[in-house]
């Protein structure tokens, strides 16, 4: 006879999930305690001041504990499109524990994106970005908004405000499996690429697009700079690592790591061609930027 339990949100709840663990002690069952009050920390606290309430039987555990994983394991992903920017969101997640993270999400489409959590019966913890885009304002804030909990991710050198800013190497964990940041400037002076814990994909942002990369004329870019991002940090995966990128404009969705490097059409090229190529795209200027950008330093939210 197991019973688990889960504490209410706020400490008011202790004594009474005392007294509920008390009470299936007498009647004969095993109780394993899996999560603590959140106010209460370190957990010793918690156990202190509601031991005299647990029978001998009652077992403490400070978290769920490991498990073991199937080999192959993937990670959950769906990928959702925004025809307006063009714009490609993330939604990935723990097959097991349900917690998931959004990667580059819209504000115009911060409904459709729930949707997909709530449909997947998902615990989305962080809404990340892989820098802060000129096209499209980010839809963290608004999910910081709509979902208790949520936290807002991205990197340090962006210089935009987020709860949680992050330098090359880190790791964004969600349930069991994490994703890890790798330093990709050039776009931008703040790009991160994302890779999944078994290197299977990569999350790109703007650095490698399919057959292209972002542009580099604007927001600290640097073409030189971007060539050797891609070059070190992305290329040096494996060849089947799956390229997911932040935009694409032809309907495709994906790409390998070796297609890239082998037959990109602008970083196959040797590193002063690529250079004179992208100071002579004359490009036009972002529609959105001048809205964009100020919002998204801003983790989305407009004034």
């Amino acid at each position: 006879n197991l019973r688990t339990l889960t504490s209410p949100p706020h400490c008011s709840g202790c004594f009474m999930l005392g007294q509920r663990l008390s009470a299936l002690t007498k009647r004969g069952y095993s109780v394993s305690l899996h999560l603590a009050c959140q106010k209460h920390t370190p957990l010793t606290y918690f156990f202190r001041t509601t031991s005299r309430l647990f029978s001998n039987t009652t077992t403490i555990m400070a978290n769920k504990g490991g498990r073991v994983m199937p080999k192959g394991e993937k990670i959950g992903l769906e990928q959702l499109f925004d025809t307006e920017s063009s714009t490609y969101t993330y939604l990935l997640w723990d097959q097991v524990s349900k917690d998931a993270i959004l990667v580059d999400p819209v504000d115009t489409m911060v409904d459709r994106d729930l949707s997909a959590v709530e449909e997947k019966g998902l615990n989305v913890v962080f809404g990340v970005n892989t820098h802060a885009h000129a096209d499209h304002i980010t839809g963290t804030g608004i999910l910081k908004q709509r979902v208790d909990g949520l936290k807002s991710v991205i990197a340090k050198d962006s210089t935009a405000q987020a709860d949680l800013h992050l330098e090359p190497g880190d790791r964004i964990v969600f349930g069991s499996r994490f994703i890890q940041a790798r330093a990709t400037p050039g776009h931008t002076a703040g790009c991160l690429s994302y890779v999944s814990d078994d290197e299977s994909f990569v999350l790109t942002g703007d650095a490698l697009l399919i057959q292209g990369c972002g542009r580099t004329d604007f927001q600290g870019g640097s073409a030189e700079t971007l060539y050797d991002s891609v070059h070190s940090q992305l290329f040096t995966l494996p060849d089947d690592c799956v390229v997911y990128p932040a935009h694409d404009y032809k309907e495709r969705t994906s790409s390998t790591i070796l297609k890239e490097k082998t037959t990109n059409p602008r970083l196959t090229k040797t590193k002063a061609e690529f250079v004179e190529l992208m100071a002579n795209l004359n490009l036009d200027y972002p529609k959105k930027i001048d809205e964009a950008v100020p919002a998204n330093l801003k983790c989305g939210i407009q004034d």
